[in-house]
């Protein structure tokens, strides 16, 4: 469980900068080379490489350099674990909404 916590937590933080944010939705629709991701900032390079870096190390992106150039894919069973995490949460809500709806269908007589 302390592992599901730290990786969760890891991702919630990469998540938690818009540049990164950017970065994850482009990467969304495909591969993409950090040349390319760049180019739609007002970044330098070694200050857009950190966010890249950060998004490596929550596990988000896994970037690859065959070459010259580095290219960056989307590790999506990575957000899986923010999905679940919100699948969790929507279902503990949901149950007090429907406890708390109960409750107010029950008359005050019965509520005793």
């Amino acid at each position: 469980m302390a592992n599901y916590v730290d990786v969760l937590d890891d991702v919630f933080t990469a998540l938690s900068d818009p540049t990164r944010r950017a970065v994850v939705r482009r990467l969304g629709a495909g591969d993409a080379s950090v040349g390319e991701l760049v180019e739609g900032t007002s970044m330098a390079l070694p200050s857009f490489l950190k966010h890249i870096h950060a998004l490596e190390r929550s596990g988000l992106v896994h970037t690859s350099k065959p070459g010259r150039v580095r290219t960056c894919s989307l590790r999506r069973e990575r957000l899986a674990v923010v999905d679940d995490w919100l699948g969790e949460q929507r279902r503990v809500w949901e149950q007090r909404t429907d406890r708390l709806k109960a409750l107010a269908a029950t008359p005050a007589n019965e509520q005793k």
